[in-house]
């Protein structure tokens, strides 16, 4: 699967929030997530906890200004715990990255507003195509369009993921 996202540091969560709300935006619910990244030699690998998402994630995304591609594998597991255990044994844990996710939607397009434990707070734009039927260059017209809808400026742009930010 893919998506074309966007990072972005977000001064002011409230005044998102409530265009996302003017948007009509599906508001999924807030969500506090514990992601475990683990050692790995190529791309990224972590364990989303949460109530709402929970999931393996394998993926690679560039670290680069700006909206990039994602490639990313997801996987359910019916037993996160043990999924945790044996992962943590077997490769070792890179870095956990605790947040409060407030999450919407708008057709194939998700929104991420982020609390991140010892970071601050955050904007993610992930325009999705779980289907491989959307060209790349209107997953970026879109990811724009709600860029400039939401007042996301380009200087507020983050090229890294919160792991990488936090080992820094």
């Amino acid at each position: 699967m893919k998506n074309i996202e966007i990072k972005a540091s977000c001064p002011n969560p409230d005044n998102i929030h409530e265009k996302l709300i003017a948007l009509n935006a599906d508001f999924i619910g807030t969500d506090f997530q514990i992601d475990t990244y683990f050692n790995v030699s190529d791309g990224r690998l972590k364990l989303r906890e949460g109530k709402i998402e929970n999931a393996l994630i394998a993926y690679d995304r560039n670290d680069q200004p700006g909206a990039k591609q994602s490639n990313f594998k997801l996987y359910k597991s019916e037993d996160p715990d043990l999924l945790k255990s044996i992962l943590s044994g077997s490769l070792g844990i890179k870095v956990i990255v605790e947040k409060k996710r407030k999450i919407f939607y708008i057709d194939n397009v998700k929104f991420h507003i982020d609390e991140v434990s010892g970071l601050g707070n955050f904007i993610e734009i992930e325009v999705t195509d779980m289907e491989d039927i959307r060209n790349k260059d209107e997953m970026h017209e879109q990811c724009s369009h709600y860029m400039k809808v939401l007042g996301v400026s380009d200087e507020e742009l983050i090229p890294k993921s919160y792991s990488d930010l936090l080992l820094d």
